[in-house]
């Protein structure tokens, strides 16, 4: 027990010197620094909540629209920024890895909490910003939301768990990686709730675990207002199961992986 507990505080350490390395590396020491990890996931939100509720009004199916939109963009927003930080993540810092304590796990676990710390900050930020204008409810069911960001937060570290070996034996993956992310805006549930779909359509939607995540976290938001459709345990297999498969992949790269 003594040597788990002595290997996982120098893993600790080194996560959290990886983690000062990214923000500095990225977001430098000037201007607002850091808080540009929060501001992007902002800027987008806003902006596309304010074209969705000149579009839709500022209701839908008696929920607000602005709210909607930003409680859905803001993730996707992460798992987006999460996959171009993956792609050739290796050999970007091919010359950490001299050190054995560093280990390709450790890198796309280091781009992964930063762009999830961000976009929960950016979430936070604009959620309390919407409430004080009276655009967005007080959560209802903190557990729920918070249990939801946890689920897509895992399938988008296993999604990348996976891209970022790939891309390293791949250059035709890179170049269509823009344009593929886009493909998670309908499996997503970012701009629509199954409850408003076709049984049949619903059935097929929940086969994509973000859409369970997201039922979940909005009905942390509204509560009882709205009627969600989710399958947590089919959600945590399916992201578990990739996880492993990425895990693999890592371990096979590594062999080839050449250090700089």
């Amino acid at each position: 027990m003594k040597g788990l507990a002595a290997g996982w505080r120098i893993q600790t350490r080194v996560v959290g010197a990886l983690m000062m390395r990214e923000l500095i590396t990225r977001f430098g020491r000037e201007n607002i620094g850091f808080l540009w990890m929060m501001a992007e996931p902002v800027l987008f939100a806003v902006l596309v909540g304010i074209m969705w509720t000149f579009m839709k009004g500022p209701e839908e199916h008696g929920i607000s629209v602005t709210a909607f939109v930003a409680s859905g963009y803001i993730p996707l927003v992460m798992f987006r920024s999460t996959m171009g930080r993956a792609v050739r993540a290796f050999s970007a810092n091919s010359s950490l890895l001299y050190h054995r304590q560093v280990t390709l796990f450790d890198l796309i676990l280091v781009r992964f909490l930063v762009e999830l710390i961000g976009s929960m900050m950016a979430y936070v930020a604009i959620a309390t910003l919407l409430i004080f204008l009276g655009l967005f409810p007080v959560p209802a069911d903190i557990g729920a939301l918070l249990l939801g960001w946890a689920l897509y937060g895992l399938f988008t570290f296993s999604v990348a768990l996976i891209l970022a070996p790939l891309s390293e034996v791949s250059d035709t993956l890179e170049k269509f990686m823009p344009v593929s992310t886009y493909l998670m805006v309908p499996f997503s549930g970012t701009f629509n709730m199954t409850s408003w779909l076709a049984p049949g359509i619903r059935d097929v939607m929940l086969y994509s675990p973000p859409v369970s995540a997201m039922e979940l976290q909005r009905y942390g938001i509204w509560g009882d207002k709205i009627t969600p459709y989710y399958d947590i345990p089919y959600a945590v297999s399916v992201s578990l199961v990739m996880m492993l498969f990425g895990l693999i992949l890592c371990r096979s790269i590594r062999r080839v992986l050449v250090v700089e």
